[in-house]
């Protein structure tokens, strides 16, 4: 295969989370569910709601407003769940459970259309950046670093699954 371009486009997905959008690639999420009863993990800090099943997966479910101490936004509407294609590569941990409410929106964007809004102050726990998406604000979760934490409070050793 001949090296090619970057897209000049990408098809996202702005995921609602209380009053934060989450900005993800489209190939990220790989379902959105209702909410199904999550079950409690012992000394999980408030931000893990439990563990979902889902497919044969016992997938953590992440609440990112309690994570990035955002407000919780329109308790009227509908929550539902996105299920998330983990990035860290822990065979342990290949799916991750995001609290959303209401439907994510597909979109298709370019470099001209992310425009970076971070002041230089502290970002939130969970986010890796603050951006402007045409006329939304939203932010780009810290994938990684949220498997990261998840594996160590669940005591997922990366090399366990890996034989």
């Amino acid at each position: 295969m001949s090296e090619q371009e970057l897209p000049r486009e990408i098809r996202c997905v702005l995921v609602p989370v209380g009053n934060l959008r989450l900005l993800l690639p489209n190939a990220t999420v790989a379902e959105v569910i209702t909410l199904p009863t999550p079950e409690p993990v012992d000394g999980a800090p408030e931000w893990l709601l439990g563990r979902i099943a889902w497919r044969g997966w016992r997938v953590p479910l992440v609440s990112f407003t309690r994570l990035a101490g955002a407000q919780e936004g329109d308790a009227d509407l509908a929550m539902r769940v996105a299920v998330l294609k983990a990035l860290g590569g822990n065979p342990q941990l290949p799916f991750v459970a995001v609290l959303t409410q209401g439907f994510p929106r597909l979109t298709t964007l370019n470099a001209e259309l992310v425009i970076p809004t971070h002041d230089g102050a502290p970002l939130p726990a969970g986010v890796k950046a603050q951006v402007l998406v045409r006329d939304d604000m939203a932010v780009i979760p810290d994938l990684e670093g949220i498997e990261a934490e998840l594996a160590d409070l669940l005591g997922l050793d990366e090399q366990a699954g890996a034989a």
